[in-house]
């Protein structure tokens, strides 16, 4: 059967916006960048663990019809569509420091949890993403 995940896919409107933020902001790094012709194959991935891949798409044609891709842009724009990535961190404030330093806007402020400490922010298009410092 199944021995792993390798991709997540999230909706993003600009693909160059969503790289200037996911890697210029994030830290994360292009894994691949690839013109497909009938789309843009653009995916990222934590530093050193290039076998998890999140897919940066751009909602159209071939997955999506025209109309089909409006309305997911529009929801997206919104915050009622976005996916919803999250990461885990070593240090959950040192973390939010560093991204609010680079201008990351958040949603939510570290905070303590039961499983341990963690924030929230979104991102240029409307995606949810939080990080986690585990407990222990």
């Amino acid at each position: 059967m199944f021995t792993g995940i390798t991709h997540s896919q999230i909706y993003v409107l600009d693909q160059d916006e969503a790289l200037d933020f996911y890697v210029g902001k994030l830290g994360l790094e292009v894994n691949t960048d690839a013109d497909l012709g009938f789309m843009r194959w653009l995916t990222v991935n934590v530093p050193g663990q290039p076998d998890r891949e999140i897919l940066l798409e751009r909602p159209g044609p071939p997955r999506l019809s025209d109309e089909i891709a409006e309305q997911v842009r529009d929801l997206l724009t919104k915050g009622a569509m976005g996916g919803n990535l999250i990461f885990r961190t070593d240090d959950c404030r040192k973390t939010y420091d560093e991204l609010r330093a680079k201008g990351v806007e958040f949603t939510e402020e570290p905070t303590e949890r039961e499983y341990g400490i963690d924030c929230g922010l979104r991102d240029p298009f409307g995606n949810s993403i939080r990080f986690t410092q585990p407990k222990g």
